[in-house]
C-alpha cells in the first residue's frame, strides 16, 4: 500500500489560466488532493453541487470571488468554499486544494466566464438575435435558469428511451431543437482535456493519404489546438508508421502556453489519467518509453515537431506556417461562439494547400456545412460513417451538451457535406463548380422543406 505521494510528472488537467497535479489515488477514498500552479486563475466561475473545496495558498497572492465578494489572499491563507455557491479565483498562485468528496463529472455548474482570465469573459455565447429562445436562456427565477431545467427534464426521460423510439425521426427532429437550446444555455470553455487515439478512423485515412505519397516525399502537417499534445502525437505515429520514408515537416500549437509546454516536453503521468484509455498494449509499448509512473513519447515520434502558441483566427497564421499538406483542427472551435468559429474556419482553410486535406470536427455542423460549400471544400466519402461515429465522447453527449455531435441521417439530401469530417481542398475549377453544386443541393432541400 502506498503512503508517501510525488508530485506527478504531468499536470492531470490544464485549463486557460492554470495547470493542476492531482495526488493519488489516494487510500482516503473520500479525500482528493490537487496542487494547482495558476499563471492567471481559473477561467469560468462555478457552482459545486456535492464536493467541498478548500483552497490553501503556498505562494503568490490574489483574489477569490465567492458569492459576489471579492476576498484578498496571500501565501498562508486559507479559503473555504460553501457548497452550491458561485466562486472563482484569479491571480499568479500557488495552491493545494483540497476536496472531499472527491470530484465526479456532473458536480460543477460553470456559470460564466472570469474576465481576469479570458478577456472577452463578459461576452455572451448565445445568439443576439431577440428571439424568445433567447431572452430565455439568459432569464433567471429566484437565480435559476428555467431553461436549464427543462433540459435536466428532458434529458432525464431521453437517457430512458428504447433504441428504436430513439432512432425515429420524430424523436431525432426533438433532439435537434433540444440540442438548440443546450447550444444557447451552455458556457462554452476551453477543454484542453484529450486522448491518444481518439478518433482511431480519421487516423487510418491519414495513414491512408500518406500512403499515396511519393516515396521520399516531404508531407507538411499542421495541428491546431493540439491541446496536451496527444493529437499531435498520435497523427506523427499514424504517418511515420506507415511511411518512414517520408520527411514529415509538422507544426502543433495551440493558443495557451501552458498546454504546449506539457505537449513539447512528451511527459505523462500515468497516475489517474484517461489519456491512454484508448490504446492496447501494444501501440502503449510502441509509443512510449516508461519509468516507472511516467511515460516519455519516444524520439522517433517526437522528431520534426515544432511546437508554438498561436491563435487560429489570426490572418497571419498563413505567413507563420506556409501552405500545409494536411490541417489537422479538431474539437476547439465547439467552444467558441457561432460567428468566431465562422471566421476562424475560413481562416484555416487558407493554410491548405492545392489538393490539400482538412480534417476538422468538433464544430456545429451548420457552420462546418456553410463553410465547406462557400469555399468549394470538396467532402471526402472515404471512411466518412466511420470518422463520423469514431469520437464516442462527442456522440454521447448530444443533445444535451453544446458539443455534442448529432447522429448521422443519410436521409438529408445533403448529407454527404454536411457529416463529412475531410475535407480536399480543390483547384479554383473544380472548387466554382463543387460550390454551385453544394448551393444547389441546399437550395432544393429549402424548397422541399418549405413544401
Amino acid at each position: 500500500m502506498q503512503y508517501v505521494y510525488s508530485l506527478p510528472a504531468s499536470p492531470s488537467f490544464v485549463d486557460k489560466g492554470l495547470v493542476g497535479y492531482d495526488f493519488g489515488p489516494l487510500n482516503q477514498k473520500d479525500v482528493e488532493i490537487i496542487y494547482i500552479d495558476a499563471a492567471r486563475g481559473h477561467d469560468t466561475f462555478l457552482i459545486s453541487k456535492r464536493v467541498v473545496r478548500i483552497y490553501y495558498i503556498l505562494a503568490g497572492n490574489g483574489h477569490f470571488t465567492i458569492a459576489d465578494s471579492r476576498y484578498e489572499v496571500c501565501a498562508g491563507m486559507l479559503v473555504e468554499v460553501p457548497l452550491r455557491t458561485e466562486y472563482c479565483y484569479s491571480g499568479k498562485m500557488k495552491l493545494i486544494a483540497f476536496s472531499t468528496p472527491r470530484w465526479s463529472g456532473g458536480n460543477d455548474t460553470f456559470t460564466k466566464w472570469n474576465p481576469d482570465v479570458v478577456p472577452w469573459g463578459n461576452i455572451t455565447c448565445a445568439a443576439d438575435d431577440g428571439s424568445w429562445l433567447t431572452q430565455l436562456a439568459r432569464s433567471r427565477i429566484f437565480g435559476k435558469s428555467p431553461l436549464r431545467a427543462y433540459l435536466r427534464l428532458n434529458q432525464r426521460l431521453w437517457n430512458k428511451l428504447p433504441t428504436t423510439v430513439a432512432a425515429l425521426g420524430l424523436t431525432r427532429s426533438y433532439g435537434s431543437f433540444l440540442h438548440g437550446v443546450a447550444r444557447l444555455d451552455g458556457v462554452r470553455i476551453q477543454d484542453f482535456s484529450t486522448h491518444f487515439f481518439r478518433n482511431r478512423p480519421q487516423l487510418e485515412l491519414i495513414r491512408r493519404l500518406a500512403e499515396r505519397r511519393t516515396k521520399g516525399d516531404t508531407l507538411k502537417v499542421a495541428v491546431l489546438g493540439c491541446s496536451t499534445g496527444a493529437e499531435a502525437y498520435s497523427v506523427a505515429w499514424a504517418i511515420r508508421s506507415a511511411r518512414p520514408d517520408l520527411k514529415l515537416t509538422m507544426h502543433a500549437m495551440d493558443i495557451s502556453s501552458l498546454v504546449v509546454e506539457v505537449a513539447k516536453s512528451g511527459v505523462y503521468s500515468l497516475a489517474g489519467s484517461p489519456l491512454f484509455r484508448l490504446m492496447t498494449d501494444a501501440e502503449f509499448v510502441e509509443l512510449f518509453d516508461r519509468d516507472r509512473d511516467t511515460v516519455t513519447v519516444k524520439p522517433w515520434i517526437k522528431e520534426g515537431i515544432d511546437w508554438s502558441v498561436c491563435d487560429a483566427a489570426e490572418p497571419d497564421i498563413i505567413d507563420t506556417l506556409g501552405s500545409q499538406d494536411i490541417v489537422v483542427a479538431n474539437n476547439f472551435l465547439c467552444h467558441v461562439d457561432d460567428s468566431t468559429a465562422d471566421r476562424c474556419l475560413r481562416n484555416i482553410v487558407r493554410l491548405v494547400g492545392p489538393n490539400g486535406y482538412l480534417f476538422v470536427s468538433g464544430i456545429d455542423l451548420d457552420i462546418r456545412t456553410r463553410v465547406a460549400s462557400d469555399l468549394g471544400l470538396n467532402p471526402v466519402q472515404e471512411l466518412l460513417d466511420e470518422i463520423h461515429e469514431g469520437d464516442p465522447s462527442t456522440r454521447n453527449c448530444w443533445p444535451f451538451h453544446y458539443a455534442g455531435l448529432e447522429p448521422l441521417n443519410k436521409s438529408r439530401q445533403d448529407w454527404r457535406i454536411r457529416y463529412a469530417a475531410a475535407f480536399q481542398r480543390v483547384s479554383p475549377t473544380e472548387a466554382d463548380s463543387n460550390s454551385s453544386k453544394q448551393r444547389n443541393e441546399t437550395d432544393m432541400l429549402s424548397l422541399v422543406s418549405e413544401s
